[in-house]
């Protein structure tokens, strides 16, 4: 993460580390409803620099420029990701993220249209358990992610689990 200051960036290994459990993600009824209206298009890595950017497009912000050019090498890479909710033609949120072994790391969300950003975790997570992925690391919890589920767990314990699951073969797209 970059300073929001200086923009000297910094490694962050949060204690407790906070992850979304897959098997215990929580859909409001609402959020339900809106996924089944299909109001949105869900995509994957079709437009990665502007999720990137508008994740970063805020007053409070630690994605700086020197993190998107990392994130844009990570993208050529085939590591980062992003999952994206588009309304009639129009990216409208979304999300990024880190895919290794079978643990993505979710890194920043963004939403121009009420519930966009939700939309592209539900996405998400469906994926991840499609495709064999067993963790979910969202480092650093908020009111929002609890809501969905998202839990707490000591530094020890999520490195165990993380462990484990960088042993897994997943893959996030096909390539």
């Amino acid at each position: 993460m970059a300073d929001k200051r200086e923009g000297v960036i910094g490694w962050y290994s949060p204690d407790p580390r906070a992850l979304l459990d897959l098997d215990e993600f929580k859909i409001s009824r609402s959020l339900r409803r809106t996924v089944q209206k299909k109001i949105f298009d869900c995509r994957i890595d079709t437009d990665f620099e502007t999720v990137l950017r508008s994740c970063g497009n805020r007053a409070d912000t630690w994605i700086s420029e020197t993190i998107v050019q990392s994130y844009l090498k990570l993208f050529q890479l085939g590591a980062a990701h992003s999952v994206e909710t588009w309304h009639q033609g129009v990216l409208a949120g979304g999300l990024y993220g880190v895919a290794l072994g079978g643990a993505f790391f979710g890194e920043s969300m963004f939403s121009s249209i009420r519930d966009a950003s939700k939309v592209a975790l539900v996405f998400l997570v469906n994926r991840l358990k499609e495709r064999g992925y067993v963790l979910l690391d969202t480092q650093y919890i908020t009111p929002h992610l609890k809501s969905l589920g998202a839990k707490e767990i000591p530094r020890e314990q999520y490195l165990q689990r993380l462990e484990r699951a960088l042993q897994n073969q997943c893959s996030f797209v096909e390539r």
